[in-house]
């Protein structure tokens, strides 16, 4: 895990580790206050009153009062104010739900809120007790609907609105939205909702709606202009942003740009904004506004599992070199920490890499990078140094192609003793990611194809590695409180020389927190007669994971994992490992705290008995 110095306050479990906490920024004059709420229920079917419940819920979720009850607020004028805006609030949850009669009681110490003096004064000998009293009434269903305008063609049943069904403010509101940005994907930029109306019938409880929509033109894009950088060349903002003059105009390609600049993680905020009318060339002009932020950061990180020991890491990096967002990262680790008791005996590692994203494409990347490490697992040791220069290019949102060169020296002592390889490369990557978040996905899926032909200089040996992984996430429920996740990855190597020819690096071995839980890092391997781990030609990891959400920031996540690394072209499956256990996981800002706890279930004679593993993010 690791935290930059420029991030936000750290809280674990209820308490600040470092950080302002703004939920505790000091009040004046703080008042207390008690809140006692009541809902009646709702009127209406069966069904109606059931659901009341789920009202209930929603009516406390949307009250201020209640949700913030242990603040304290600024004088007595302060609760009086609350209780105004929770009034608000409450009405309109009762419309989103389709209630239009209800009735919000509240009083203030007694007194009916509406009756209160300008400037009140309330006993503070205990909290001044708020009381709360909503009466839904029946639910209002949608009558007749009439789309005007643009929107006559369209299909009301199309939008959600359909008569008899529960006429939710919301509803109502998200249906005339996509009726209007329906008509901008069809490159009308100046496509508006011109009416909107909804007239509730407490007779007949029935909400009957009109709406209409003005389209505009279609037009294509004008002149992009750039606005609030500073260090950042405006120019090249324009040329990744990949909204150019004369292209169709799209809402959905606007989104993309505003995302797509904010990854660079050079701006603090990102704007794309269009403007009200078309020029004379019958255009919509664009404007780009950013607001620049840190562009040099620093830190430092910390893993730890039982198995392998601690590791730390250290780095620096600035975010902007050259004016055009490339970036230079200096970073540097060890691990190994507890499980060896010799520093000398640590492994370590330090690289540079330089990116430079916008390269000859906009949707290019050129990355270049060096890395010396020192490595010691349970299956051998090895001291490397390589240089890699690589290009990738994105398809489209998901998909993304990349090449590149390698040379790798190594020296590694092994099951064939102590040998020299020098290694040239060529890494070639496929990666199809529609994963709703990077960090903690709940949908989607990450496919990956690679191959990485070789040639070994000092032994003369040709070689590939061909490796493929895929990962699927299904969030259960309305708000995804489970999610079943499960990744399976295989690979298989070729050469024209014996398995000694090929760098221990580049062999496969399994084991450890990222592939088989349970187990030591790269422990899982077939091994000569003397027992030593020689590595394999083709491997197989499977994992299963079903993450549970208890509360708003922790979660408990059962998992199985397994995997059998052959000497063969093809996994025989004749040395099946497997792993179980248990993790917990804390929800931050910047991604999962991750506390796994796994066994194995047929060690080797000599292996671990458990392993915990800490880290960030999810394991895969």
């Amino acid at each position: 895990m690791s935290f930059p110095v420029d991030a936000y306050a750290f809280k674990i479990f209820g308490i600040t580790l470092w950080g302002r906490d703004e939920g505790k920024a000091d009040v004046v004059d703080p008042v207390r206050y008690s809140v006692d709420f009541q809902s009646k229920e709702a009127s209406g079917t069966p069904d109606e009153k059931d659901a009341s419940g789920d009202l209930k819920d929603a009516l406390e979720k949307s009250s201020q009062l209640i949700q913030e009850k242990d603040k304290p607020v600024s004088g007595d004028l302060g609760v009086v104010i609350k209780a105004r805006e929770d009034r608000e609030r409450l009405l309109a949850t009762l419309y989103e739900h389709s209630y239009y009669g209800g009735i919000i009681t509240m009083t203030v110490n007694g007194t009916p809120l509406d009756s209160l003096p300008p400037n009140p004064e309330f006993p503070h000998t205990k909290p001044v007790p708020v009381k709360i009293e909503v009466e839904p009434g029946p639910v209002f269903t949608l009558g007749k609907v009439t789309l005007t305008g643009d929107a006559a063609t369209l299909d009301p049943n199309a939008y959600d609105l359909v008569a008899g069904k529960p006429a939710g403010s919301l509803a109502i509101i998200k249906a005339a939205n996509k009726m209007a940005d329906d008509l901008k994907a069809q490159s009308r930029p100046l496509a508006r909702i011109s009416e909107r109306q909804v007239v509730a019938d407490h007779q007949s409880n029935r909400v009957d709606v009109a709406i209409g929509v003005s389209a505009g033109p279609v037009a294509p894009l004008g002149p992009v202009s750039v606005s609030g950088t500073k260090a950042v060349d405006p120019s090249f903002v324009q040329k990744y942003s990949r909204l150019n003059a004369g292209q169709p105009y799209s809402p959905e390609d606007l989104r993309k740009a505003s995302d797509r600049l904010r990854k660079l993680n050079v701006f603090s905020s990102v704007t794309v904004t269009q403007a009200d009318k078309l020029n004379s060339q019958g255009a919509i002009p664009l404007n780009i506004t950013v607001s620049e932020g840190k562009f040099r950061y620093f830190g430092a990180g910390a893993t730890y599992d039982t198995i392998d020991g601690a590791g730390l890491q250290g780095y620096w990096g600035h975010r902007n070199l050259f004016g055009q967002a490339e970036s230079l990262r200096i970073e540097g680790t060890v691990s190994g920490i507890g499980e060896k008791t010799d520093a000398t005996d640590f492994d370590y590692s330090a690289g540079i890499t330089f990116t430079k994203p916008g390269f000859l494409l906009p949707s290019g990347t050129l990355e270049a990078s060096i890395k010396a490490a020192t490595l010691s697992t349970d299956s051998y040791d090895a001291d490397t140094i390589t240089g890699k220069l690589g290009y990738a290019y994105e398809l489209n949102d998901y998909d993304t192609v990349s090449a590149a060169t390698a040379l790798e020296y190594a020296r590694i002592d092994d099951a064939f003793g102590r040998n020299d390889y020098l290694t040239f490369s060529v890494p070639l990557d496929y990666v199809r990611d529609t994963r709703d978040n990077k960090m903690n996905p709940t949908t989607g899926y990450r496919a990956t194809l690679s191959a990485a032909p070789s040639y070994e200089f000092l032994g003369s040996t040709v070689f590939s590695n061909f490796e493929g992984s895929i990962s699927g996430y299904h969030g259960l429920g309305a708000e995804d409180k489970v999610v079943l996740a499960g990744k399976l990855a295989v690979g298989t190597l070729f050469s024209t020389g014996g398995l000694a020819d090929i760098p221990a690096t580049r062999r496969f071995f399994a084991g450890g927190g990222g592939s088989v839980r349970g187990y030591g890092y790269q422990s899982i391997s077939p091994r000569n007669s003397a027992d030593d781990a020689t590595g394999g030609l083709s491997y197989m990891t499977a994992s299963l994971e079903t993450r549970i959400s208890i509360t708003e920031t922790i979660g408990l996540v059962p998992f199985f994992d397994v995997g059998t690394v052959s000497s063969g072209h093809v996994p025989d499956f004749s040395d099946i490992k497997a792993g179980a256990g248990i993790g917990l996981r804390y929800a931050t800002p910047f991604g999962p705290i991750r506390l796994d706890v796994a066994v194995p279930l047929n060690p080797y004679p000599d292996g671990d008995k458990y392993g915990i593993y800490v880290g960030i993010g999810q394991s895969f």
